[in-house]
């Protein structure tokens, strides 16, 4: 293997720093002390004075910088704002399996020869666009596909003889990084690990060469790993099978109606090319978010994110999503037969994230099943005893509009029926009489403790920080979100109770047990 670039260079250390005051105290006073919503509301909200030091590069890539010298590690945090929405039919699950495929290394990381490996890959690549042709045919040749099918096979086992498995993760592990890995979600892809405050020079030089140069190898061996991935969540998994069902049947032209692992027969088509195309357009600085949360001093941050990720291409930026769901007009309703125990979701039409209405609407869910004392949760499991599970959500992102939904798993012999019904005299009894104030104010402290729990945590921290900055274009606004739902009332409880929850607007999945043949 060729000389890494994230070999340890002379004055590769971290700085001592003494000791300084955390601003934790001053944000425990800010969550915790003030006498009153109203004199809340005068001084600026909770975490927006935080010292972030933001910064961007020429390329367009974003760091924001917290220093925070209470242990000798810190949080890294890549965040880009692309995710399944931004796919079409034909290459849907792509985001996902890029996710996968970043861990593989480099031109020098991950290899002992990249030079061979590139002369295998296009044999490859050649080979399976001979393979997916033939699936596309009207009666696909069954002795040519394992003919092809067989020669990639040969050449991928080929091709890991120059593959040194897990270096980019050795690398970081070595150093003592923990909790290293990655999530997709339908809106946004972000990249994680937490190290010792010395090794974060490693992290800019590893990071920023995957960024710079990757190598998408080992990628019809990663393939069958996220195939397999898919068996389990969605294909095996009554929830998964469950919610899928329920989006598919609401979102009918939007994307939030594909899983966000794709579609198994784009999951077979899918291409090298494809990958790297898609992984060069949309992972490029310009997109990217980084957070570094911890034990760094900034100036040395700024400097290394000059040099390392300075030369990184800035990409494409990324595509609008145009598609919007037609109103609907009726009730939608799909039963799921399946070999499990029954289960019911219930989702409305509702709004995106951004929508003023959708303070008051997390408000709602958190009414209905957000504690043992919430209205749903009392109802049919401490009183009824005719659930094991409920539970309310807004989703399936936020920057669309998207569903309120509920779901719930009945205790046997309970059926689905009967949730469903329990569930919509609670909805009916809160659309004539708006939760107590006392409800609100339990769920407000809930809240209150949850922004200061994140507060201590340099990774939570440092994902809210990113992704602040990369769906609002403010790494402060998430914080100040937080005081929107506090100001919710329970008149504004009501109100879009009646407004969201309504028979017209809802979709309803059901899951049977398959009756034996």
């Amino acid at each position: 293997m060729r000389r890494s670039p994230a070999r340890r260079r002379p004055g590769f250390r971290a700085a001592a720093h003494p000791p300084v005051p955390t601003p934790l105290a001053l944000l425990a006073t800010l969550l915790f002390a003030l006498p009153s919503p109203a004199q809340q509301d005068s001084l600026p909200a909770p975490g927006t004075q935080l010292p972030v030091v933001r910064h961007v590069l020429g390329n367009g890539m974003t760091f924001l910088v917290l220093e925070r010298r209470q242990s000798p590690t810190a949080a890294l945090v890549v965040h880009f704002p692309v995710g399944s929405v931004h796919e079409r039919l034909g290459n849907t699950g792509i985001a996902h399996l890029v996710e996968h495929l970043l861990f593989k290394g480099s031109e020098e990381i991950g290899t002992t020869d990249h030079a061979a490996e590139t002369v295998l890959f296009a044999a490859m690549d050649a080979a399976r666009d001979s393979f997916v042709a033939e699936t596309a045919r009207p009666a696909p040749d069954s002795t040519a596909l394992s003919r092809w099918r067989t020669r990639i096979e040969r050449l991928e086992d080929e091709a890991r003889r120059h593959v040194v498995p897990n270096e980019y993760d050795r690398l970081l592990s070595a150093q003592g990084a923990r909790g290293l890995n990655a999530t997709t979600s339908h809106e946004a892809t972000r990249y994680f690990v937490e190290l010792p405050a010395r090794a974060v020079e490693l992290w800019f030089a590893l990071e920023s060469d995957r960024m710079r140069n990757p190598v998408l190898r080992e990628f019809f061996t990663e393939l069958d790993v996220v195939r397999e991935e898919r068996r389990m969540r969605l294909e095996t998994s009554p929830g998964g099978i469950l919610q899928s069902a329920l989006l598919a049947t609401a979102f009918q032209l939007h994307p939030y109606g594909v899983p966000v692992i794709g579609h198994a027969s784009d999951l077979e088509a899918l291409t090298r090319p494809q990958a790297r195309d898609y992984l060069r357009d949309y992972y490029g600085a310009r997109n990217a978010v980084a957070a570094i949360v911890g034990d760094v001093d900034a100036d040395q941050v700024i400097r290394w994110a000059e040099e390392y990720f300075g030369p990184a291409p800035p990409g494409r930026p990324v595509p609008p999503v145009t598609a919007r769901e037609p109103p609907q007009s009726g009730e939608r309703r799909i039963v799921v037969n399946f070999d499990a125990e029954p289960r019911v979701m219930i989702g409305w039409r509702a709004v995106s994230g951004f929508h003023a209405d959708a303070p008051a609407l997390a408000m709602l869910a958190s009414v209905l099943t957000g504690g043992r004392t919430t209205r749903l949760y009392r109802r049919l499991i401490v009183e009824d005893r005719s659930a094991i599970h409920v539970a309310a959500s807004l989703g399936p992102g936020t920057r669309h509009p998207g569903l309120f939904t509920i779901s719930a798993v009945p205790r046997s012999p309970h059926t689905a029926e009967e949730i469903e019904t329990s569930i919509h005299d609670e909805i009916r009894r809160i659309q004539r009489t708006p939760p107590d104030s006392a409800a609100l104010a339990r769920i407000r402290n809930q809240l209150r403790a949850g922004e200061f729990r994140r507060l201590q945590s340099n990774l939570e921290l440092a994902m809210q920080i990113s992704e602040s900055e990369a769906a609002l274009g403010d790494w402060r606004e998430t914080f100040r979100a937080g005081r929107r739902i506090r100001r919710v009332t329970p008149e504004d409880v009501r109100r879009v109770a009646i407004r969201y929850l309504t028979p017209e607007t809802r979709t309803v999945a059901t899951m049977r047990r398959r009756e034996p043949r």
